[in-house]
């Protein structure tokens, strides 16, 4: 990976574009183009070269792409292709009407591609396939099925691919499929074609090449566009609620009522009315609790309501009606959202951002926070609360040491540093195969296991997987019914590969969070959704209590648990519900280690983070990261979920009963004496393999098609993506070094 250099010339870039873009670029009043679009236009107007573009949301990352694309499509007209690829049907429809006049001067096609576009455009395109194609991974699965074979034809003429929001695609599933569908469709168009992706938000521009152009990361040109000199302003408040039950957990069927919620509802409808503002609290539950409780405030108050809702189980008809809200000028309106509005969805400029407990990840916060101030001399505004419960002589070392707030400190802290989450690349996720691989068969009419191996795993994007898993992922899938081998050895699709595929589901390569049932006694619980491992004798916290694991039925998605003694539960379980990085944790420590002051603290929050350091130096947590509090053993390495999870599972191994609490790996029933002997020969063990560790664990679906994998590729896609072994012992010998 190669990073561009700034034009010798300003306008260097302007000179090459074409005449209609020129003339359109001066009716619009831009007196000069962005930093992006200087450095990106002469390498795609090029096209031989891969390039990203990193740029924050609202400095023409859209334009920095397709003047050059447009311009190149009009020197080739009839017949240059340009395929633009979105995670969603929204910014597809928003990308459409903000490159419609453009196209329309140039004389270029521009056809929007998905489940609410007419049959009739789509035919338009298969008919004369040219110009812009604006299309979603799915519907470009279901192309590639329905026409594979003209796909070359079709896509003869192909010169770019755009990559929309590429950090949404990272380390998912939905990636994995993006990249097997980039593979098969440059494939049979037999020559290099221009990959373009976009993003605002890349913390591993070296992971970000790679799940570009896999295997060829060094090819790949990087413009990374820092415009900076927007203020930013940032207030957390910390809000005390009194001693009772913990709050809400995510996606729990719990309701966040308590006076510190209500208190925030007060503050939100004081300083949010008048103006546009995205809130994001977390949960379904609470977008649905906060947009209620805000609403009747405008009723009680008898002004027209401003606060709407948006997340992902809400119709259609209502997000739109949120979005529209947004956009319209009249009147102002606040969307109280999950992450869906997360994403570049139009929505207009909002003025600030407010985040309701610790954001999921910095990325995230990032990404949220390109919303406000976009407007040239607005300031980036970001409110954030910190809930934090009263402390007792109950009091677990979450609640002492504020982690819900000091989380919150460290992302904001990282933010303004420029650091956010790399995203994993390194996952097998073999769920994904297996849709790839009965999705190859039918856009071909079958195929030998041969050629299979070598579009898919052998030159394709899971060169991850070897053949003898491989292999095995045939047998099993033979065995189910869903491929078989005929007399001369090819595959075809089984009366249960048939059925699969011809349901419109399968073009989706995730699905949404299965909920487990929690089980105790005969007697149903609740439900909610896991992504920490599981195994017997690990313990989860559901419903204000704490339980011990008997058993998991992954096929059932029921968990059966009994009651489990143990300390005070933390009232912030944000280590049960997102996975952390090592370097937010570490952060996290460095706050609480210091006296450095934090000035966008209010009032309240600055005597929560005094009660967290002071709290931190009492324990002498600086010295002591073994620790014993009543019958339990904690173990504070300080580090992310990955590493927390890993060693929970190797503690469990050895008969050790535990938990994952975020801050800590807590077991039950032991001594600091025996656990401190039981990490030492895991630091001194030789090398576990990943598979065998995963092996153990019972709630391993995590995909859509896991539940079609053979044992030994399902334990090494789960271990890929949710376990570090080698962190695990290099964080251990650090640990004990120390000492």
């Amino acid at each position: 990976m190669t990073t561009s250099q700034a034009s010798s010339s300003e306008s260097a870039a302007f000179d090459r574009l074409d005449p209609c873009i020129k003339r359109w670029i001066w009716k619009s009043g831009w007196t000069e183009l962005r930093e992006a679009q200087e450095r990106a236009i002469p390498l795609i107007l090029d096209a031989r070269r891969d390039v990203i573009i990193a740029a924050s949301t609202a400095t023409g990352k859209t334009e920095a792409a397709f003047f050059p694309i447009l311009t190149r499509l009009a020197g080739l007209q009839p017949g240059g292709v340009a395929l633009y690829i979105s995670p969603l049907k929204a910014l597809i429809n928003d990308q459409w009407r903000r490159l419609a006049e453009l196209t329309d001067l140039l004389g270029i096609p521009l056809t929007p591609w998905h489940g609410d576009i007419s049959q009739s455009q789509k035919t338009r395109f298969l008919k004369k396939p040219e110009g812009c194609l604006l299309i979603t991974p799915e519907s470009l699965e279901a192309m590639l099925m329905r026409h594979g074979h003209g796909l070359g034809g079709l896509l003869a003429g192909l010169q770019y691919v755009v990559v929309d929001e590429l950090h949404a695609f990272m380390g998912s599933e939905r990636g994995k499929q993006l990249q097997s569908l980039l593979h098969r469709v440059e494939k049979p168009v037999g020559r290099f074609v221009c990959r373009v992706g976009l993003s605002a938000t890349l913390g591993d521009m070296k992971g970000a090449a790679d799940f570009l152009r896999p295997g060829k990361a060094g090819d790949v040109v990087l413009v990374d566009a820092k415009e900076g000199g927007q203020e930013l302003r940032v207030l957390v408040k910390g809000v005390v609620e009194p001693d009772a039950p913990p709050g809400l957990k995510p996606d729990s069927d719990e309701t966040p009522d308590g006076p510190a919620e209500l208190a925030v509802v007060n503050h939100l409808f004081q300083v949010l009315r008048g103006s546009n503002n995205l809130v994001f609290p977390n949960s379904r539950i609470a977008v649905e609790f906060y947009s209620d409780r805000l609403r009747r405030r405008c009723e009680d108050e008898r002004v027209p309501n401003e606060f709407w809702p948006h997340h992902g189980n809400l119709s259609k008809d209502i997000r739109e009606e949120t979005e529209v809200a947004l956009k319209q000028k009249e009147r102002p309106a606040s969307a109280i959202c999950t992450s869906t509005l997360e994403l570049g969805i139009d929505i207009g400029s909002v003025t600030s951002i407010v985040q309701i407990g610790p954001p999921p990840s910095v990325a995230s916060l990032r990404q949220r926070l390109g919303r406000s101030g976009r407007r040239k001399g607005e300031p980036a505004i970001l409110r954030c609360f910190a809930i934090e419960r009263q402390l007792t002589a109950k009091s677990g070392l979450s609640d002492q040491l504020r982690e819900g707030m000091v989380q919150t400190v460290a992302m904001i802290r990282l933010l303004v540093a420029g650091w956010y989450e790399p995203l994993s690349v390194e996952g097998l996720h073999a769920s994904t195969l297996v849709q790839q691989l009965l999705s190859v068969m039918v856009q071909h009419g079958g195929l030998q296991a041969g050629e299979a191996w070598a579009l898919l795993c052998e030159n394709g994007p899971f060169a991850g997987v070897s053949k003898r898993h491989f292999l095995s992922l045939l047998r099993k899938l033979g065995e189910e019914e869903v491929i078989f081998q005929d007399a001369t050895g090819l595959l075809l699709l089984a009366p249960n590969g048939e059925r699969i595929t011809q349901h419109y589901s399968f073009y989706a390569a995730f699905s949404s969070d299965e909920e487990y049932r929690i089980v105790t006694s005969g007697c149903t619980l609740g439900s909610m959704p896991v992504n920490r491992p599981l195994v017997p004798g690990s313990f989860l916290i559901f419903a204000g209590r704490r339980w011990r694991v008997l058993s998991v039925s992954q096929e059932d998605l029921v968990i059966e648990v009994t009651a489990a003694a143990g300390g005070s539960l933390p009232g912030f379980t944000g280590g049960m519900a997102a996975v952390l990085h090592d370097r937010v944790r570490e952060e996290m420590r460095e706050i609480l280690r210091t006296t450095t002051p934090v000035p966008f603290l209010d009032e309240s929050g600055l005597n929560l983070l005094r009660e967290a350091r002071e709290n931190y130096a009492r324990l002498g947590l600086d010295r002591q990261w073994i620790r014993q509090v009543g019958n339990q053993t904690q173990i504070l390495l300080w580090k992310g979920d990955r590493i927390n999870d890993t060693l929970l599972l190797l503690l469990l191994a050895q008969g050790f009963r535990g938990l994952n609490e975020g801050l800590c790996v807590s077991l039950d029933g032991t001594t600091p004496d025996q656990v401190r002997e039981a990490l030492q020969k895991i630091a001194a063990a030789d090398p576990i393999e990943p598979e065998a560790l995963a092996r153990s664990v019972k709630n391993k679906f995590r995909e859509k098609w896991d539940h079609l994998l053979p044992e030994d590729l399902l334990d090494a896609s789960f271990a890929s993506s949710y376990l570090d072994l080698p962190g695990v012992r290099k964080v251990l010998e650090m640990a004990m070094e120390g000492e």
